[in-house]
């Protein structure tokens, strides 16, 4: 892949993004995941389903997702140099913390820097997450 070259990433675990973005952008050495949320892998000719109501089921989900594009663009969590979450309340910044803390409990590298903000989503979702990855 040349340095010039920028390439969308779209996971087959993703449906078409509803709008004129990627799912995942890579060029050269960077690789930019679209805000992600818990929506199950894809199934052809269903719409997206979320995880489950409950903030761990979605969070899990939406990590799970990033990883997905991560992966399909050649990187991994260990390549995520920023990331950034949006919470739908602040009471579940605790219970999300430590979901993210078991989450990258196996990581060799230094964690990622974050931000966390809080949002309106559409009804029904709590948490969506980008990631920026630098590859070696």
């Amino acid at each position: 892949m040349s340095d010039l070259t920028k390439t969308a990433i779209t996971p087959p675990t993703h449906t078409a993004p509803p709008a004129r973005f990627s799912h995942g952008v890579r060029k050269g050495n960077i690789l930019q995941v679209a805000g992600q949320v818990g929506f199950l892998p894809a199934v052809e000719g269903q719409p997206p389903t979320p995880a489950g109501p409950t903030l761990r089921e979605q969070v899990l989900q939406t990590l799970a997702n990033v990883r997905s594009v991560l992966e399909a663009g050649g990187a991994t969590f260990e390549d995520v140099v920023m990331v950034r979450v949006y919470l739908t309340d602040t009471a579940h910044f605790a219970e999300f913390n430590a979901l993210y803390d078991d989450f990258f409990a196996e990581l060799e590298q230094p964690p990622a820097a974050r931000t966390t903000v809080y949002v309106g989503l559409p009804a029904g979702l709590l948490v969506e997450i980008d990631a920026l990855a630098v590859l070696g």
